[in-house]
């Protein structure tokens, strides 16, 4: 049995591994453009999309990986982008990463693509420091799915965080209490050539030839949800 557990648990290291590698900015955005096209190709991603457009920000983790053998655990390393609902201008990135534990029955590994949709500046609030633990003070509510005309009722403004998933194919709301995200500054230095703080990353317009794609993705989907 000892043998047993110990392959197992040699097996999800060497799986988990290249999946916790830290990501450049670059790779961060690119895999952040696949997550929200592979989203938007949903047949009910409009309600997202209506979600996104009410809100202040957009926060994109393309691999959540939770792995585990009894104790388990969750990491994934992303970007949020702050926009401005009067111009549709976006601003930043600011980079973050996204951790938790587990405790339990489990046993396997798993990557999720993850977005969650700030809604209010209570929700911002988090995302100007070094870090913040989802529930309690900044909750986070699954969101709703389906034809914007039958889930657009089911919006509360005043809920700072919707959260969307999507994982084997699957796209859903997910709830996130307990996970702690945290400014990576070596990612905002790397991509913005200086020690940058997310509160001035965020004041930044976002204009470079990367992030273009992934704006051009965020409006469409956006769009979709008018």
């Amino acid at each position: 049995m000892r043998k047993v557990i110990t392959a197992l648990l040699l097996t999800l290291t060497m799986a988990a591994g290249p999946l916790w590698a830290g990501k450049t900015p670059d790779t961060r955005i690119k895999e952040a453009l696949d997550t929200i096209n592979r989203m938007s190709s949903q047949d009910d991603a409009e309600t997202m999309g209506h979600v996104i457009g009410k809100g202040v920000a957009v926060a994109i983790f393309p691999s959540v990986v939770k792995a585990g053998f009894v104790f388990g655990g969750q990491y994934g390393e992303g970007m949020l982008l702050r926009r401005d609902s009067k111009t549709g201008k976006w601003y930043g990135p600011s980079f973050y990463n996204i951790a938790g534990g587990s405790f339990g029955l489990q046993i396997g590994v798993q990557s999720t693509a993850l977005v969650l949709a700030v809604i209010n500046e209570d929700g911002m609030k988090g995302f100007r420091g070094d870090n913040f633990t989802l529930g309690g003070e900044f909750s986070v509510a699954a969101g709703p799915v389906g034809r914007r005309t039958s889930a657009a009722t089911d919006i509360n403004l005043n809920t700072p965080i919707y959260s969307y998933s999507m994982s084997k194919g699957l796209f859903a709301g997910l709830s996130l209490d307990g996970a702690t995200i945290n400014h990576d500054p070596s990612a905002n230095e790397l991509y913005w050539g200086k020690k940058t703080s997310p509160v001035e990353a965020l004041k930044k317009q976002a204009t470079s030839k990367e992030i273009a794609p992934l704006l051009k993705a965020l409006d469409n989907l956006i769009k979709k949800g008018k």
